[in-house]
Order: structure tokens, then C-alpha cells, then sequence
């Protein structure tokens, strides 16, 4: 599984978009970064420049963390996989009231666009993971019943699979570093 999560913060313009690649024996086998644009619509991009930037064959599904990240800038589920030909899977940990008011409120000159992309990924699905906890997915080329077999293969504990979890935590550690090194230049 090659499991994409980021971090950001707004003032830095860009945000940390990292992928982490977790065999199925539980080893965490390679990792890329790319860096999205704040508030832009490029993240379906970064994260083809992710998975090329792996080059491996055997990574058999793309799990996302979200289909929005960075600020309103939103995932392709479809294209990531029409590009990559690997089954993708969006999981979210929150019950939303949706985002098309925010759309329009922060991006007034974009906000169909935005919100056509949103749209084409489809509606969220509520499901409970082997632990437990409930999620909701988004599963693109994969039914529902595989893509949560899938997501309880690699959750060890709580909500996120564990490539997931860990490209959380490389993101927002890089980020902290990044805006902590930028204070300190901009001085």
C-alpha cells in the first residue's frame, strides 16, 4: 500500500505531501515527497509525482488521507487512478457538512472547478474498521467490501492504516522544521 497524507501551514504557501509505502508484511519499504500548492489545484498532480517518483510495480492500492487537503485544493480520485492503474481508496475520520460554501467563500473566481472534482469522486461511504472505529471512504476501482479488507489488513490500532499514519507524522514534522527554518532565515 503506498498511503499519502500531508501537512501544512497556510503562511508557508506550500504544504508536505508525503507517501510511504507499507509491504503487506508490515514493512515500511520506500517513501517520496511533493509539495502542493496552498489553496492551488495541483494536488492530484503531486501525487502522481509521489507514485512516479517510486517507481515500483508492486504497490497494488493508493490509500489517501482525504480528498482535500492543503487548503481546498482537491484530489482526483479518478485521475490518480486512470494515471496509475492502481485501485484508490480516500478514507476521512469525521462526520461534514460539505464544502461547497467554502468553495465559493474562498476561491469566488474557481470554485466550480473545485467543486466538479469534488463531485466526480462521489459520496463518502461509512464503514467500521476491524478496531473498531468508523471511517468514511471514497473506494475508486475497488468495491467497498475489498477496499475495507484492504484498510484492516494495515490498521493496527485506531483509525488510520499504518502507512497513512506514518506519512502524517514525517509531514508534519517536516513542516514544523520548514516554518521553524523560515522564521529563523526571514529574521
Amino acid at each position: 500500500m503506498l498511503g499519502i497524507a500531508e501537512s501544512f501551514y497556510k503562511e508557508l504557501g506550500k504544504s508536505i505531501l508525503v507517501g510511504v509505502v507499507e509491504r503487506a508484511d508490515r514493512i515500511i519499504d520506500g517513501f517520496a515527497i511533493s509539495f502542493p500548492t496552498v489553496g492551488g489545484l495541483d494536488a492530484t498532480e503531486k501525487i502522481l509525482e509521489i507514485y512516479d517518483d517510486l517507481r515500483r510495480d508492486d504497490i497494488d492500492v493508493i490509500a489517501i488521507s482525504g480528498t482535500v487537503i492543503s487548503w481546498y485544493n482537491v484530489i482526483d480520485l479518478n485521475k490518480v487512478y486512470e494515471e496509475t492503474g492502481r485501485p484508490v481508496i480516500s478514507i476521512t475520520y469525521e462526520e461534514s457538512e460539505g464544502l461547497l460554501t467554502y468553495f465559493k467563500k474562498n476561491f469566488p473566481d474557481d470554485w466550480m472547478v473545485r467543486w466538479e472534482i469534488h463531485s466526480r469522486n462521489g459520496q463518502r461511504i461509512k464503514v467500521k474498521l476491524r478496531t473498531g472505529y468508523e471511517v468514511f471512504i471514497r473506494p475508486i476501482g475497488i468495491d467497498v467490501d475489498y477496499a475495507l479488507k484492504i484498510l484492516n489488513k494495515f490498521v493496527v490500532e485506531g483509525k488510520k492504516p499504518e502507512p497513512i499514519r506514518i506519512a502524517q507524522l514525517i509531514a508534519s514534522r517536516l513542516s514544523k522544521k520548514y516554518l521553524i527554518y523560515l522564521s529563523k532565515v526571514i529574521k
